[in-house]
């Protein structure tokens, strides 16, 4: 018996690293995204997620996107419409992880993020929110799907004194 519950005490040990691996693999995964999408690495940033392709709801036109070619056809469709506007210097910074939940092979994630880009050489930012869903695929985790939430994007103000 007494073997029993030592066995039983080493599993339940175990169970804590295993998902803080597994948080730690979901946000890395996702910073991939961000990190290859700020580079401007298309292919990188696509390899993120599942070769079956994610859902994708974003503020630009026409606002979703779905099925095995959606991360490109996002990414035309943003280039399209911020060349319009004349959008430049495009970045995304992730801020912490404020939400995440793990079922198995799945997760659903909350990140602080924030949206920084020059509109016709206007610094302008907005804070925002991305949501993630992701699936483990073999080892790794992919993003089948993610959402960019902010309000309407506003100057930078000056720094005080300047």
């Amino acid at each position: 018996m007494k073997s029993f519950l030592l066995g039983v005490a080493c599993l339940a040990a175990l169970l804590p690293s295993a998902a803080v691996a597994a948080n730690a693999q979901i946000e890395a995964t996702v910073r991939q995204f961000i990190d290859a999408f700020d580079k401007g690495d298309a292919k990188a940033a696509a390899a993120t997620h599942i070769a079956s392709g994610a859902s994708i709801i974003d503020e630009v036109p026409p606002y979703g996107w779905q099925g095995p070619k959606a991360f490109g056809t996002w990414a035309a469709d943003l280039a399209k419409h911020d060349k319009a506007l004349g959008i430049s210097e495009e970045a995304v910074t992730l801020g912490k992880m404020s939400r995440e939940l793990v079922s198995g092979s799945t997760a659903y994630v909350i990140f602080e993020a924030t949206y920084s880009f020059k509109q016709k050489g206007v610094a302008m930012h907005e804070p925002a929110q991305m949501t993630f869903a992701l699936m483990k695929v073999g080892a790794a985790w992919k993003i089948a799907g993610w959402t960019w939430t902010g309000p309407d994007p506003t100057p930078v103000k000056p720094a005080v004194g300047k």
